[in-house]
């Protein structure tokens, strides 16, 4: 890949608009890279979630990843096939831990290809369905596939359905905190 590399906030950080998301190495070495004194603010890096509705599991992860990722990520979600809403459940779960995903909505991939979408850094598929039906986008975009239960499917009393909600919700929180938040800390 193409792109200098240079050493921001103790961590390894290059330039390139596909590799602001640092790297395994680049997150193993922060504690013995010198510090180099920069007035250079890497940019934000666009994380998309993607599964099939964007109801559901990815519409919680941009949700999280807005609240726990602060300015250091730009949180997206999107479906292979959109289900045209934002599912109640997911908003309440989401509630119950004080993160408002009310105000999103379902959107399809196809918004984030050029020429008129803006591609992400970092695509993160949370299904296997969705994975396979992602289109390739242009440039040089990081592919990674965190596949959760869907609780949509969920089935029982309200409280056994809204029980599997707040599992898979807080599945996702640790994944993010520790797959990607603490890794690019």
């Amino acid at each position: 890949m193409e792109g200098s590399d240079s050493v921001v906030s103790n961590m390894a950080v290059r330039t390139d608009a596909a590799s602001r998301f640092p790297s395994a190495s680049a997150m193993d070495n922060a504690m013995t890279d010198p510090v180099v004194e920069s007035n250079e603010i890497p940019p934000a890096v666009r994380v998309l979630f993607l599964c099939t509705g964007n109801s559901c599991r990815s519409q919680m992860a941009e949700g999280l990843l807005r609240e726990l990722g602060g300015t250091r990520f730009v949180a997206l979600s999107a479906g292979a096939k959109p289900a045209g809403y934002v599912h109640e459940r997911a908003v309440a779960a989401m509630k119950e831990i004080g993160i408002d995903i009310s105000g999103q909505r379902s959107k399809s991939i196809l918004e984030f290809l050029p020429p008129n979408g803006e591609p992400p850094d970092v695509i993160i598929s949370v299904c296997s369905s969705a994975e396979k039906e992602c289109p390739h986008f242009p440039g040089q975009v990081q592919r990674l596939h965190w596949p959760f239960d869907d609780p949509y499917h969920s089935r029982g009393t309200e409280d056994e359905v809204m029980a599997e909600f707040r599992r898979v919700r807080d599945e996702i929180r640790q994944a993010l905190q520790e797959r990607l938040i603490d890794r690019a800390s």
